[in-house]
């Protein structure tokens, strides 16, 4: 695939080429996105003005500020979990952005918006906990649109072989995360329910390469995580989940913007242009999962079989924001706070901007 900013080094060992190329990935996108976290965009009281005045453009046209837009050059974050780049080739799309797309390949959401705080990225696409943390820690930045997700995309694994069979087990037991990311909250979420403390269990904060080969190599006795690595985990390695996000989690993930990139007239109506293209992409790839896969499989380095599940499992719909969207997220930052993950209580309608609402379209 020919990508913008080429941030990925392919490797392999005859055993599991595809587990090297996750690992050095990460390392990979771990210093860029270090590099590009430097500071903190400063707030911009023009952000919703500027957003709210690109409102009335209907999703899957022009934007009214077409000429302005061609100019543009949109910093886009991605992820190997949410393969926006690589849906919007396989859809057909790719071609069809009307600005210039400046791509960034990150691990996980956290590290994307630390860069996008830095100024690094305008928009990129994380799951639920990410801009809770973000918001947390001050950051200019809004979610401008939203997708309902599978809760088949969500699971807290055990490694084969492992003599855990439920959730109660888990007491005194080490668990794999990435901090701040949606298997977060999931996790959070599954302990919660079962009378367990974040406190009763050793939290091991690791990206999700290093997370697998702790699961694998027994350094760690479960590990939460999101489509495509449960696959890669189950696929490749015989790891079992015992909870999905079935009754736990949250349903949503989101696109974040910066609020210095909504300040931007011409940028805002890219990232309008932007989510309307990733809604059309989205629902072409609910009905055609087996063309996804093997777009997703080339993109991540995944075995084509792990990324037919995956794609399968990870299914999203764009869905506008609405109040209880946004409701939702509020419940994620109540239990971080609870739980003294987070020191502060986070208003999270202060975070958001609704006004592309109008990009989800119609219904799957």
């Amino acid at each position: 695939m020919d990508r913008t900013t080429p941030m990925i080094t392919k490797g392999f060992t005859p055993e599991n080429g595809a587990k090297v190329f996750a690992i050095m990935k990460t390392a990979a996108v771990l210093a860029a996105a270090a590099l590009a976290a430097a500071g903190c965009s400063s707030a911009n009281s023009a952000a919703n003005s500027a957003a709210n005045s690109q409102a009335t453009a209907p999703a899957g046209t022009q934007s009214a500020a077409q000429a302005d837009v061609a100019d543009v050059t949109l910093h886009i974050g991605d992820q190997a979990g949410t393969g926006a780049q690589a849906l919007l080739t396989a859809a057909g799309l790719i071609g069809k952005l009307p600005f210039k797309a400046d791509w960034s390949d990150f691990t996980s959401g956290p590290p994307m918006l630390q860069a996008m705080a830095g100024g690094s990225v305008d928009v990129g696409g994380v799951g639920n906990a990410p801009p809770v943390f973000a918001a947390a820690g001050g950051d200019q930045l809004a979610i401008v649109g939203a997708l309902q997700a599978n809760p088949d995309g969500s699971a807290l694994l055990v490694p084969k072989g492992s003599g855990i069979h439920d959730v109660q087990q888990l007491k005194g037991k080490r668990i794999a995360v990435a901090q701040g990311s949606s298997a977060d909250y999931h996790l959070l979420t599954v302990l919660t329910k079962a009378g367990i403390s974040v406190h009763d269990v050793t939290l091991v904060y690791l990206q999700p390469a290093a997370g697998l080969a702790a699961l694998s190599s027994g350094h760690v006795d479960a590990w939460d995580i999101w489509s495509p690595f449960i696959e890669e985990g189950e696929t490749l390695d015989g790891a079992t989940a015992i909870v999905t996000g079935q009754g736990y989690g949250s349903p949503y993930s989101f696109t974040v913007a910066s609020r210095a990139a909504l300040a931007d007239p011409a940028k805002a109506a890219a990232i309008r242009d932007y989510l309307a293209l990733i809604a059309q992409a989205h629902r072409w790839a609910n009905n055609h999962l087996s063309a996804w896969a093997a777009v997703w499989a080339k993109a991540s380095g995944l075995p084509l079989a792990v990324m037919t599940k995956a794609a399968a499992d990870d299914s999203s719909v764009a869905t506008p924001i609405t109040p209880a969207v946004i409701a939702s997220e509020q419940q994620v930052a109540n239990a971080f706070t609870a739980s003294g993950l987070i020191p502060v209580h986070v208003n999270f309608s202060q975070f958001v901007d609704t006004a592309f609402n109008a990009t989800a379209g119609p219904a799957a």
